[in-house]
């Protein structure tokens, strides 16, 4: 059985992203890490449980999104599905900047034919 203390920080924030690629927007075909809808994933160790904890900084592609609690839930959702291997995960959503489609990546572009 492994020690839960002894998975880094950046272990958890390549599951974290591992993770973040299986959610898919709804309305897009594009899961939303390479839709570009992650601004930023920091984890590091508690200094207090020596858990991992991470913090995603996100954004939609609207302000006016139908489907952004839906989505905003997946990513909260996380760590039940990481076995232990993180401990907390906060959301944080922005609008600035807002979203574009350079923000796409080229994959995401190709499978959307704007390459």
């Amino acid at each position: 059985m492994k020690d839960l203390r002894e998975v880094t920080p950046q272990q958890t924030k390549e599951r974290v992203i591992e993770e973040l690629k299986k959610i898919y927007d709804p309305e897009i075909p594009v899961n939303i890490y390479d839709l570009g809808l992650i601004y930023d994933v920091d984890c590091w160790k508690d200094d207090v449980t020596k858990l991992n904890n991470c913090k995603v900084l996100m954004t939609l592609t609207s302000p006016t999104c139908s489907m952004s609690d839906v989505i905003v839930d997946l990513v909260k959702s996380i760590p039940s599905r990481m076995d232990g291997d993180l401990y907390e995960l906060d959301v944080e959503l922005t609008f600035d900047p807002p979203w574009d489609q350079s923000k796409m990546s080229d994959e995401a572009k190709l499978q959307l034919g704007l390459l």
